[in-house]
């Protein structure tokens, strides 16, 4: 007989309920459940102790905060966090003795060569605001825009995104919050996805359009123009002026067409959002597998999320390519503990009321969910948010574990598609770039099916395994960069998910 609980160490005291659980169930040959247990929480397989330390995949997730009988229901009421154990000063010898990369598939997919080399898996027109201020404007340039202009007579044109924020005059000129803010608004502007950029200022914001386009390094061009409210005369005005110099740009961007490239021109960056207590069994693992596939053809992976790592930041320190790389990536946790600490807080803050209704019970225990997105391939650097990413292979930046947030940098640093793994339901699109939704279990996909794009339930049933879907993951990451469209594209998602980091604690 098929057991519905899963034990994914022979170590760990707990298995993970595979389907909902009611008092006297059978668990085992000898083992009933004492407890109503819902699907995706964790069982005690053994009697614990108050303070015994509780493992999941041999890695401590947190102590029995009392006598925990077997067959009890482990979570919230039960189950205590406390700080990593993890020892971050990592042997140099682990890192050195990772296995060789398998050598390139050839894989390709059909993109938008810019003159800078990179590819571009979508060819936008983009409207820019530097300000709160200048938001309306910009979203009624782009509104108006697509009243006037038929794109579909231009169909290399994916369409007119506008990103407004919130900031702009809410940090000094000078201070690390605008820096961050420049950094990604140019990140955006200069987006291998986006064939024309119009920036939208108010005119008398911190964040001035002209010092703003120097810090970020650009200069007006065909590709790139500006507007300035308090100058053109107004929103009416201005809407019409910003019209106008978007019609100026179709012609130059309706001229690219997708051509072949190779899966090294590819940068994905790596989410998961709503995670459950399958996250780090069915979907991240399987995701784990295709981003080693895209690695091995020369592409780049961004994982992200810092205080989603803490406490299975080992699993990424033992790989790391060199002790610097392993020193950038200390020195981030140290930041965010020490931040965490001023705030009266701690990093196990973090796990949502989704996330815990869906089984996690502590920071330690997601975190190995979502590092296993990242798979086995070193990792070759650690950036800060929205830095331009130059490394290829597996990297990492620092960003809150809020999703839109963070894949707003992951996108401002160079990612031209999104893969997002979702165990209870995100809602997320990351216009101009499309975001793959990757399922964890096939009661989401199917409640859900218009709002994810693969199912990786099966491998919870056996029914396919982490390799296949693996396999299913990157033939889709190739698919979309190709032009198909996602869930969340056809759903009009996108502009609202834009959210430039106002650093802080942002959980």
């Amino acid at each position: 007989m098929t057991l519905p609980v899963l034990r994914l160490h022979p170590a760990d005291p707990i298995g993970i309920a595979l389907a909902d659980l009611a008092p006297g169930d059978a668990i085992g040959p000898t083992l009933v459940a004492l407890d109503a247990i819902p699907r995706g929480h964790k069982v005690a397989l053994l009697p614990l102790e108050a303070g015994a330390p509780v493992t999941k995949f041999d890695t401590f997730i947190g102590v029995a905060s009392g006598p925990i009988a077997a067959g009890a229901h482990v979570h919230s009421h039960n189950l205590a966090f406390r700080p990593s154990r993890v020892d971050r000063g990592m042997p140099s010898a682990r890192r050195n003795s990772l296995e060789p990369l398998a050598g390139a598939s050839g894989a390709t997919f059909q993109g938008y060569r810019r003159d800078d080399g990179r590819v571009g898996t979508r060819n936008v027109l983009l409207v820019l605001a530097t300000v709160n201020c200048s938001a309306t404007v910009a979203k009624r340039i782009a509104e108006q825009f697509r009243r006037e202009v038929d794109l579909s007579a231009t169909p290399s044109i994916d369409g007119v995104v506008a990103l407004t924020h919130q900031h702009g005059c809410s940090f000094r000129a000078d201070g690390p919050g605008m820096a961050i803010l420049r950094r990604t608004l140019g990140g955006y502007a200069r987006h291998p996805n986006v064939a024309g950029t119009l920036v939208v200022g108010l005119g008398c914001e911190d964040n001035q359009v002209d010092e703003f386009l120097a810090a970020a390094g650009l200069a007006t061009s065909e590709r790139l123009a500006t507007r300035v409210i308090q100058q053109e005369g107004g929103t009416t005005a201005t809407v019409a002026a910003g019209v106008a110099a978007l019609k100026a740009m179709l012609p130059r961007a309706a001229a690219v067409v997708r051509t072949t490239a190779s899966a090294s021109h590819l940068t994905v960056g790596l989410q998961c959002g709503g995670s459950d207590g399958f996250s780090a069994i069915s979907a991240n693992p399987a995701l784990g597998l295709a981003v080693d596939r895209l690695v091995n053809d020369g592409g780049t992976a961004i994982l992200s999320e810092t205080p989603e790592i803490y406490g299975a930041e080992q699993l990424l320190l033992e790989r790391a390519a060199n002790e610097p790389v392993a020193d950038r990536l200390r020195a981030l946790l140290a930041w965010w503990e020490a931040n965490a600490h001023r705030d009266d807080g701690t990093l196990d803050n973090n796990p949502s009321p989704g996330n815990k209704q869906g089984g996690i019970t502590t920071i330690l225990e997601k975190s190995l969910g979502a590092v296993s997105k990242a798979g086995s391939s070193p990792l070759n650097a650690v950036y800060d948010y929205a830095e331009p990413i130059t490394a290829s292979g597996l990297v990492f930046m620092d960003s809150p574990g809020y999703d839109p947030v963070s894949a707003t940098g992951q996108v401002a640093a160079g990612a031209n598609l999104i893969c997002f793994t979702t165990g209870r339901g995100s809602c997320f699109g990351c216009a101009p770039v499309p975001s793959l939704k990757i399922a964890t279990n096939s009661g989401l996909f199917r409640r859900m099916a218009g709002d994810m794009d693969l199912d990786a339930g099966p491998i919870l049933d056996g029914t396919t395994s982490h390799a296949m879907m693996g396999d299913a993951i990157f033939a889709r990451i190739l698919a979309t960069a190709s032009g198909e469209r996602t869930a969340s594209e056809q759903l009009g998602y996108g502009e609202e998910e834009f959210v430039p980091w106002a650093q802080g604690l942002t959980y």
